[in-house]
């Protein structure tokens, strides 16, 4: 009965085609979903026969939206987020507000974490779920109303506030910072260098810090760590020398557990900013997190 009053195809396979978009990957929504990759398969499939349009592109490399995927998507991503607000908040009633923030793993560990005791005692009502990702696809869960976000600050559907800006410059341990005392700037690309492979394409590596400070190199050679956190941890360790972001290192820095290596610094590419789907109402819970997140922000740019 419902198909037919809404025209809609089953909504089996609208949720198995929302979770393969979401994940870009008929083999990861087949986990979440608990079924098989061919079923997943067959369900879009269905989908796709049943509007007259391909949803995805399928290659050997896997699949992506076409732009007939990219907007069924949008519309079914925002209206499965509100009915599962709907149906979380019946389920909780009046027993606690709640809230999921989204940020990276960095953004987390450097600045967030060691901030949310003052939140908790100020706010003891809201319960704020934390999901830590360094894909920023996961940013795009339903359950997730807050984003603390690295970029350009224009995101589709999002409504984006400036938390602050940030510097890049190199940074060492103590120990390394002694043992190449007379380095200069141009003697970086020779040295141990530490790369971050994160998913996040708007992160600055070391092959653009270079580039946009005017130093010639050839190959870079060092190891290569997926997560910012640990490569600080290395960094520490006197392994090489990271690509510093002063918003997150400056705790280390006046522990002087690292060090600025050289002069070389500049402005970084992008921004830090909160956003939220604009096509969605905030929360109670997360009206009162994005107000003191933003006093917060506010009040680390002047200190």
């Amino acid at each position: 009965m419902a198909r037919k009053f809404y025209n809609l195809p089953p909504l089996t396979g609208m949720a198995v085609f929302e979770a393969a978009a979401r994940h870009m990957s008929f083999r990861l929504a087949a986990e979440e979903l608990n079924v098989t990759t061919s079923a997943v398969s067959r369900q879009i499939k269905a989908v796709e026969e049943d509007i007259g349009l391909p949803l995805f592109n399928r290659s050997a490399r896997g699949v992506a939206l076409t732009p007939s995927g990219e907007a069924l998507f949008a519309v079914l991503s925002q209206s499965l987020a509100r009915i599962s607000e709907a149906v979380q908040r019946e389920k909780q009633g009046a027993r606690m507000a709640r809230v999921t923030l989204a940020c990276s793993h960095a953004m987390a560990t450097m600045w967030l974490m060691p901030r949310m005791g003052r939140f908790w005692k100020a706010h003891p009502h809201v319960v704020v779920d934390h999901l830590l990702s360094d894909w920023q696809r996961d940013y795009r869960r339903a359950d997730v109303e807050l984003r603390i976000r690295y970029g350009s600050g224009a995101w589709p559907d999002e409504t984006a506030q400036l938390l602050f800006d940030e510097m890049l410059y190199p940074v060492c341990s103590p120990g390394f910072a002694r043992k190449y005392a007379k380095a200069t700037a141009e003697d970086i690309p020779k040295l141990p260098l530490l790369h971050v492979d994160w998913s996040e394409p708007d992160w600055t590596d070391w092959e653009e810090f270079l580039e946009r400070a005017g130093i010639p190199h050839g190959p870079l050679m060092g190891g290569r760590i997926n997560n910012f956190a640990m490569t600080l941890q290395a960094t520490q360790d006197d392994q090489g020398i990271a690509v510093g972001w002063h918003r997150l290192v400056r705790p280390l820095i006046t522990a002087r557990r690292l060090v600025r290596f050289t002069d070389v610094s500049m402005p970084a590419p992008g921004a830090y900013y909160l956003t939220w789907n604009r096509n969605r109402t905030l929360s109670e819970a997360g009206r009162v997190l994005k107000s003191w997140l933003l006093a917060e922000a506010e009040q680390f740019r002047s200190s």
